[in-house]
């Protein structure tokens, strides 16, 4: 049977303005909650509505910061220094505006917060448990978000899937918050449907039983987004409809597609903002996706192959390359490619195979970028390709660790300085030309590792007529988002600048490092900061723009 409307909130209880959408997985997690989220983000914001998104991490960290890159993902950093997960990302780019540290959470950071509070008699003597303080933190915390991002729609999505127990206590804000006021609250679940080769015919028992223990937490799922390799077919969706206790066209179709950016697009053909609003009792006050679906039918056309290869080691988990690691330059590759009309195609260099077997792969790259990255296995990879791209005039991009690789392979190869190095990775270099940034040394020796690190957005100041205060329009003064506890040693600026290497972006008062570039090469440049935070695909951000345009001989 077909879920009821639900009852009208009691009239003792003060209207919601803001609607809330539950977002949470069932069957196995990685199947693109996040995307998912994002992807109702952006029908709704297409609609006219302020939305924003909230992510709950059920882990224990305080923040994503010191999670390992291959198993947890990239560490998206927000404008106001928040290491969150990698999902914060999507937000940002899909709703086309920032996401703040109040969006995010962890069990660690909501149970530190209690703890924090009882310490400090908040509670005022009360016996502290963990139902309901727990849920009320979660709720508390929801609705400072939603104060700070003033959203009509606030989505917020439960990492993991709904069986684990680590989810308990968010499930119960949720079914907290809906008990109060029902008619303001929406629960989505985006679930798995397998087609196994054996059988050949899609399998709704998983999602029936993942319904099931959602309900078991007091909740029912009033959307499923059917995940699949294909659409869901009729057969398919009317045994859901039946066993979960949804309306058929509740049942939103999401199968597999070449390009995240066409998600919105899909999941509007079942009309889920339609029907969100509609519950909501909310009406459309613009045209849907217009500017969406110009970008997307960019994307689609575009022929012309780019060959990128982006040199990094956090590729390998096992038998698999995961690209996680590096989602956000990733996507801004394709932000820059689909602006200048072009296909990227994206090989995976592990700096290792550089070390041990050289340089030779790379000469069918039409564009080299080195990412971020710690430590020092792969660094001599790195400083490798780096030479092979300032000696063969092939465009190179150096983000973050990418530019002191480059500024290393500088001093080393041109300013003839043996065994220059970052002190990250030798201590004992005779030329740290990267060196700890001074107030970092306190934090490492009583081993402060988390949140410490400069994060965050800062100012930049651009050297005039250099590449980059091109890219940029001519505007010197820009902000960009940093992640990072090394810096350029200012030591051996003149010497560097002095044999060719522009200096061209420092902090305001000139102390910093920030950007560096050989103005006379295609395309040289090496930033500090972070660009591929600040990209979306409405908005791409200038320098991916000009290395693809660059890269495509534009």
């Amino acid at each position: 049977m077909p879920k009821q409307k639900n009852i009208k909130s009691s009239s003792k209880e003060k209207k919601s303005t803001t609607k809330f959408i539950f977002v949470v997985g069932g069957v196995m997690s990685g199947v693109g909650k996040g995307v998912a989220s994002a992807s109702i983000g952006r029908v709704l914001v297409s609609k006219g509505f302020n939305v924003s998104a909230i992510k709950i991490d059920p882990y224990i960290n305080i923040d994503a910061g010191t999670m390992n890159p291959i198993e947890h993902g990239e560490v998206f950093v927000t404008d106001d220094g928040d290491e969150t997960d990698q999902d914060v990302g999507n937000y940002e780019r899909f709703l086309s505006r920032n996401i703040h540290k109040e969006n995010y959470m962890t069990t660690g950071r909501v149970y530190q917060s209690v703890i924090t509070r009882e310490r400090n008699l908040e509670f005022e003597g009360k016996c502290v448990e963990v139902v309901p303080h727990i849920p009320l933190e979660v709720i508390r915390r929801i609705k400072q978000a939603v104060k700070k991002d003033k959203a009509e729609i606030m989505i917020i999505e439960v990492g993991g899937t709904v069986g684990e127990y680590q989810n308990m206590l968010f499930l119960e804000a949720a079914r907290m918050m809906h008990s109060k006021t029902p008619d303001d609250v929406l629960f989505a679940m985006v679930s798995y449907l397998p087609v196994p080769s054996k059988i050949g015919e899609m399998k709704t028992k998983p999602t029936q039983y993942a319904v099931r223990t959602l309900q078991s937490a007091g909740i029912q799922a009033d959307l499923i987004i059917a995940r699949s390799d294909r659409t869901i077919d009729n057969p398919r969706r009317r045994k859901i409809a039946t066993f979960c206790n949804v309306s058929e066209e509740d049942i939103i179709s999401a199968p597999d597609v070449d390009s995240i950016y066409e998600i919105p697009i899909n999941l509007e053909k079942d009309q889920i903002g339609d029907r969100i609003l509609e519950k909501f009792d909310l009406k459309p006050r613009k045209k849907d996706l217009v500017d969406w679906r110009a970008m997307f039918d960019k994307i689609r056309k575009a022929k012309k192959e780019v060959q990128i290869g982006i040199v990094g080691k956090y590729f390998s988990t096992g038998d698999f390359t995961l690209a996680d690691s590096y989602i956000s330059v990733i996507e801004s590759i394709k932000h820059g490619a689909m602006t200048v009309n072009v296909k990227p195609v994206l090989h995976w260099i592990n700096t290792e195979e550089i070390e041990q077997n050289g340089t030779e792969q790379l000469e069918k790259m039409d564009g080299i970028i080195v990412p971020q990255g710690w430590g020092t296995r792969g660094s001599e990879g790195k400083v490798k390709t780096i030479r092979y791209c300032r000696e063969n005039n092939k465009p190179y991009f150096g983000l973050c660790y990418g530019m002191q690789m480059a500024v290393i392979e500088f001093a080393r190869n041109v300013c003839k300085m043996l065994n220059a190095n970052s002190e990250e990775i030798n201590p004992r270099t005779p030329y740290p030309i990267i060196h700890i940034m001074p107030n970092q040394k306190e934090y490492l020796a009583k081993k402060q590792y988390g949140g410490t690190i400069r994060l965050g957005a800062w100012p930049c100041k651009l050297k005039p007529e250099t590449h980059i205060a091109k890219v940029y329009g001519g505007v010197l003064n820009i902000s960009e988002r940093h992640r990072h506890r090394y810096e350029f040693n200012s030591k051996y600026r003149n010497k560097l600048e002095k044999a060719g290497l522009t200096i061209c972006g420092t902090s305001p008062d000139n102390k910093l490092v920030e950007a560096v570039e050989i103005t006379d090469h295609p395309f040289f440049i090496g930033v500090q900061f972070h660009p591929e935070y600040k990209s979306r695909p409405l908005a791409p951000h200038p320098l991916f723009v000009e290395f693809m345009k660059v890269c495509a001989g534009k």
